[in-house]
């Protein structure tokens, strides 16, 4: 697999190995392409990403994130309760933070076509759902689609 142009770099205090392991163990279709004191190189799903030991000078912030798109709420359920697991925390509109302080964000593929349906009231429910949640649930952005 050619190596993409962009490739998201995460900066880790000391804990880029254990970073890579959690991430790799929670996702299928993984795989770890190198490791050393310093640095790690790995692929989620086939999206490379490097890690660095860089110290403690910076932590991540949300003003980044790894977007999850899920076709099932039983992906959506998955993705959430494990990145959150030992230490992360939820954050509205299907954001959360993972033990590293990683963000990310686990979304239905849905939602776009739900949000750009063509009908201006059905979006605008879709959206006042939206922000009312923390994990988002297909069924109830469905069915503030689908209300009259």
């Amino acid at each position: 697999m050619p190596t993409p142009t962009i490739t998201p770099f995460l900066w880790f205090d000391n804990n880029a190995q254990d970073a890579m392991t959690f991430y790799t163990s929670i996702f299928p279709d993984t795989k770890v392409i190198a490791s050393s004191p310093m640095s790690v190189e790995f692929e989620l799903q086939g999206q490379r990403i490097y890690g660095l030991n860089g110290g403690p000078m910076f932590k991540p912030t949300e003003a980044f994130s790894l977007f999850v798109g899920c076709e099932t709420q039983a992906e959506i359920d998955n993705y959430w309760n494990k990145l959150q697991a030992d230490g992360g925390s939820p954050s509205q509109c299907g954001w959360l933070k993972d033990k590293f302080g990683l963000s990310w964000q686990i979304v239905p593929n849905v939602l776009g076509t739900l949000l750009r349906s063509g009908d201006a009231a059905a979006s605008k429910r879709v959206m006042d759902a939206l922000l009312k949640m923390h994990k988002l649930v297909i069924a109830d952005l469905q069915a503030a689609h689908d209300a009259k």
